[in-house]
């Protein structure tokens, strides 16, 4: 790594710890990424994923008493742009659905931050498409609550839009619902087959999925959990296979 690099990094790091949140400090990572050589820019990625894992895990718990929801909205929305700049999809996933629980427990107080039945289905596409059947299935039983406390009178063009954006939701659900309970069935038939059980580490969780009890990244922990044990008693399943042949 040469020292340019190394210099960009640790300023990174110290506008991060020192909370700087702003346009700067994206430039700075940006800058960092741009590197032509795979595999330092892998080991790049590595080191910076898991030092933002562990600082975004340290910002959460700050800002929940100090800031303005807005406030921890945009703080929020920066550390998911990090996590888009260095590929960690889990994280950028988690972060999201904090915030938007985040602004539906404060839509009561403020319109403004009410969360739309798009919004949720984005959501629930985006979960659906990494694997977390669990959390597309939850936020697609969002976005169809929207239609129910939603009491305005639609003409028949829009009616039919929405019905039809209700059919592609229910889809949705339907889709996450029978994934998930298809890994369930693998799994309880790997646990009666007696496969050896999943080493210590395949069970550890993230830094920054580890956050005040009660909050969304608690629930979308279990679903990253059970994403990659399925994946592994896939893997089992299909060399278990392999051998038989």
């Amino acid at each position: 790594m040469s020292k340019e690099v190394h210099r960009e990094i640790s300023l990174f790091r110290s506008l991060i710890k020192n909370r700087r949140f702003d346009d700067t400090t994206l430039r700075i990572l940006e800058s960092i990424l741009v590197c032509n050589d795979v595999k330092l820019l892998l080991q790049i990625t590595s080191t910076l994923k898991n030092f933002m894992r562990y600082e975004s895990l340290q910002v959460l718990r700050e800002i929940s008493a100090l800031r303005s929801v807005d406030d921890n909205l945009n703080i929020v929305e920066f550390l998911v742009r990090v996590f888009a700049l260095i590929g960690d999809d889990e994280s950028c996933l988690a972060l999201r659905y904090e915030a938007l629980l985040m602004r539906e427990r404060n839509s009561p107080s403020d319109q403004r931050l009410r969360v739309s039945c798009v919004e949720w289905f984005t959501f629930a596409e985006h979960s659906f498409q990494n694997g977390f059947c669990s959390i597309a299935r939850m936020a697609c039983e969002k976005a169809l609550l929207c239609f129910d406390t939603n009491s305005i009178t639609f003409d028949s063009e829009t009616g039919q839009h929405f019905k039809y954006l209700i059919e592609k939701i229910e889809e949705l659900k339907d889709s996450a619902a029978i994934t998930a309970s298809s890994h369930s069935v693998q799994a309880k038939t790997a646990q009666y087959l007696k496969i050896k059980p999943v080493e210590t580490h395949s069970d550890q969780t993230f830094p920054l999925i580890e956050v005040i009890k009660g909050s969304a990244s608690v629930m979308f922990r279990e679903g990253i959990k059970r994403h990659h044990l399925r994946q592994l008693h896939d893997a089992r399943g299909r060399y278990r296979s392999s051998e038989m042949s």
